[in-house]
């Protein structure tokens, strides 16, 4: 699943302060001078552990100190004493902040991960210090009911309406007991979500499967041996073979290995994380963060936390992510169970008299698709090799932006795995800097991600250009082999890659409306739409280069790619919509959860009708979108997101792949926009109508399905 991770301590988390001023400002912190680096990016070689916990602080002094400053202002409130001046505050905070939030996530310790359980509380208190702050809201009210007098342009106007909405929507208008009520929840959220963060990296990186008779190897690739050997070499198990819970090990197990015990073993590990009554057990905590959150949505006025979510978001209300996802399950359900039927026919024909099991579904679906297509993902992996295939996005966003990527050897990076680029114009003017680190390690959490070091914003006027990242977990290159990527791989590269366009071509002048500062239901727009670009036959044999002979992938491999473009797709789509209905149950409660997280979870999906061969993509207890990433009543966001990129790619088919005037259409109204207008507006500009899901339902395959209808 491409996915992508706005970090919470990078991004919203990072408004909040308190005190602690005894601190003494030691100078030799890196963070409290300019950056003297390569295009100011974070001096990673010279910051130490030691360095965040005093700079956060001092950040937060610096930030109340500018906010002080604003209440006292004994002149009339307006747009550039108040408003523009709380969006200039809290520099050092930031800077701070999103080092910290990023290597928190992407090359951690356990020392980083306690000065983030310290820091937590103080952060929130921080949070809560501005926007329950009384005189700052009447300043802000004050600018935002005389907004008529002060002549602003529509990006200010923007950043007005969502200044006012922010201190409004997090309790500026409630009383004093209530404000203290929420500060108290706010401060157990944010101590939970970290910690239920850092309870599923433990149980990830904990399970290891050894094997030391070859025999239980059968089916599985030489590439994949050849890691896991690797990775038991350095674990000090030389001889054997290791299997952990990371996606590039485990995934491919599940697909390949002939020992069904093996595959249960590991099946189980993967789905029982967090949920093992140890010190690491998620199932009390993520209960006590759905009962908090719909605690706080109903102080503020709110029925329920979806309710306070999505109004900020496209789609309105909860009914309407509902409506959505009803409309997708029915088929999506009715095409997962002509899966389980073929597979359990095949299980048959082969002898065996079991049922189909969920750490069966991987293994037979790839069998299914050999038999059905004559495609096997072993045949496929050659020619998608990292560095060819990284050659493909960059071609890609040439072709249709005029972007060129140039790596920068002597430039601090923040692991010896992740390489920088600087990112041009087609004139060679400098865009900004990209950093790509792009395999799993103990160190880093699951999934793909991208985040910024630096958001774009405008400085006097100057364009101050982005620091972007985007953080993989793809496959390893062994000692025969580069790392040779998975078709899904793949579209995760492109995917992640989009996220990275939008934050490097923001063109806005204020840095919390920059880039993906988007609504979660719009950000996966720009991601998506890459995908589209992946799969197209041409642009895939510019890329697709066997890794020993340099053959171009032949087009009889392409059109067996093409043909099962929608084989597996029931599964796939069931097991994101049951993960994403599962959120929308937690977060619609209007009252008190008050059993057991699974059971909860059992009896959300046995109302849907899912089957016992197929789980939620994530489990309540893994389920980090929304308990420790900021997609609590979202998750729906990819699906939404799938009509609109379907869409809008529409734009370019109807055309041509690289249309120019689409694409700069494209980057004009979406990419360089951030969150300067309405969502709709801007796609509306792009494609001159509201998108319609009858591409979505092509693409996946799903216009045909057969659906069983019941009285």
């Amino acid at each position: 699943m491409k996915k992508m991770m706005l970090m919470a301590l990078a991004a919203g988390t990072m408004m909040f302060s308190c005190g602690q001023s005894e601190e003494k400002t030691d100078m030799s912190n890196p963070f409290f001078e300019a950056y003297n680096t390569p295009f100011e990016v974070p001096p990673f070689e010279t910051i130490q552990n030691m360095h965040f916990a005093p700079a956060l602080r001092e950040g937060i002094k610096e930030q109340q100190a500018e906010i002080d400053a604003i209440v006292n202002n004994t002149e009339e409130p307006t747009f550039t004493n108040t408003i523009e001046a709380l969006e200039f505050s809290g520099a050092l905070l930031a800077k701070v902040s999103t080092v910290f939030g990023n290597l928190n996530s992407a090359n951690t310790n356990d020392e980083l991960q306690a000065i983030a359980r310290e820091m937590a509380p103080e952060l929130s208190q921080h949070a809560d210090n501005i926007t329950l702050n009384e005189k700052l809201f009447e300043r802000i009210k004050s600018v935002y009911e005389n907004q008529e007098k002060f002549g602003l342009n529509a990006e200010q106007k923007q950043l007005l309406e969502k200044a006012y909405k922010r201190f409004v929507r997090n309790g500026a208008n409630l009383n004093d007991s209530d404000k203290e009520k929420l500060r108290e929840i706010n401060s157990k959220l944010s101590v939970l979500s970290l910690q239920f963060g850092q309870n599923v990296l433990a149980e990830t990186n904990a399970f290891k499967l050894i094997v030391d008779n070859e025999a239980d190897l059968a089916g599985l690739p030489q590439e994949l041996r050849d890691a896991a050997a690797a990775d038991a070499k350095a674990a000090g198990d030389e001889g054997k073979w290791l299997f952990t819970l990371q996606n590039p090990s485990i995934m491919p197990f599940l697909q390949y290995a002939e020992n069904r015990e093996l595959r249960k073993q590991i099946w189980n590990a993967y789905q029982m994380r967090g949920n093992q009554g140890t010190d690491k057990d998620n199932k009390a905590a993520l209960i006590e963060m759905a009962n908090l959150r719909r605690e706080k949505a109903q102080l503020l006025g709110y029925e329920t936390h979806a309710d306070y979510v999505l109004e900020e978001s496209m789609a309105k209300t909860a009914a309407n992510v509902y409506k959505l996802l009803n409309q997708l399950w029915a088929p999506a359900l009715a095409k997962a169970k002509e899966e389980r039927a073929e597979m359990q026919a095949m299980i048959v024909a082969e002898g065996s008299d079991f049922q189909l099991e969920p750490w069966d579904w991987r293994f037979y679906e790839e069998k299914l698709r050999k038999q059905k297509f004559d495609l096997d993902e072993q045949e496929v992996k050659p020619y998608f090799s990292l560095e060819k295939v990284q050659e493909g996005v960059f071609m890609v966003t040439n072709r249709l932006f005029g972007l060129t990527f140039h790596e920068i050897a002597d430039i601090p990076t923040y692991h010896p795995e992740a390489k920088a680029y600087e990112v041009k114009e087609a004139d060679g003017k400098h865009l900004g800097v990209l950093y790509m680190d792009f395999h799993p390690r103990a160190s880093k959490r699951g999934g793909a991600w991208m985040t910024s070091y630096r958001p774009q914003q405008m400085d006097n006027g100057v364009r101050k250009a982005p620091v972007i990242s985007i953080v993989c977990n793809f496959s390893k290159p062994t000692g025969n082999a580069p790392a040779l990527l998975t078709f899904d791989e793949v579209t995760t590269f492109f995917h992640e890659f989009g996220h990275a366009l939008h934050g490097l071509l923001s063109n806005v002048q204020y840095r919390s409306m920059a880039g993906t500062s988007v609504p979660r239901d719009f950000v996966e727009l720009p991601s998506q739409i890459m995908e589209n670009w992946a799969t197209e036959p041409s642009v895939m044999k510019s890329y697709a280069k066997h890794y020993q002979t340099g053959e171009t992938i032949p087009d009889a491999l392409i059109a067996k790619l093409t043909n099962s473009g929608t084989f597996g797709q029931g599964f796939a789509t069931t097991e994101y919509l049951a993960a994403s209905l599962l959120d929308l149950d937690y977060h619609t409660q209007k009252s008190a959860i008050n059993m057991n997280a699974d059971d909860f979870e059992t009896e959300s999906m046995q109302k849907i009708g899912l089957i016992d061969e197929i789980i939620p993509r994530y489990r309540s207890t893994y389920f980090q979108h929304i308990f420790s990433g900021g997609y609590s009543s979202g998750y729906y966001s990819y699906i939404w997101s799938g009509v609109l990129d379907t869409d809008a790619f529409q734009a370019f088919k109807e055309t041509e792949l690289f249309n120019q005037e689409k694409a700069t259409a494209f980057r004009k109204e979406i990419l360089e926009r951030g969150g300067t207008d309405e969502p709709m507006n801007m796609y509306v500009n792009f494609r001159g109508a509201e998108p319609k899901i009858d591409a979505l339902l092509r693409k996946r395959g799903l216009d045909q399905v057969k659906v069983e209808r019941t009285k």
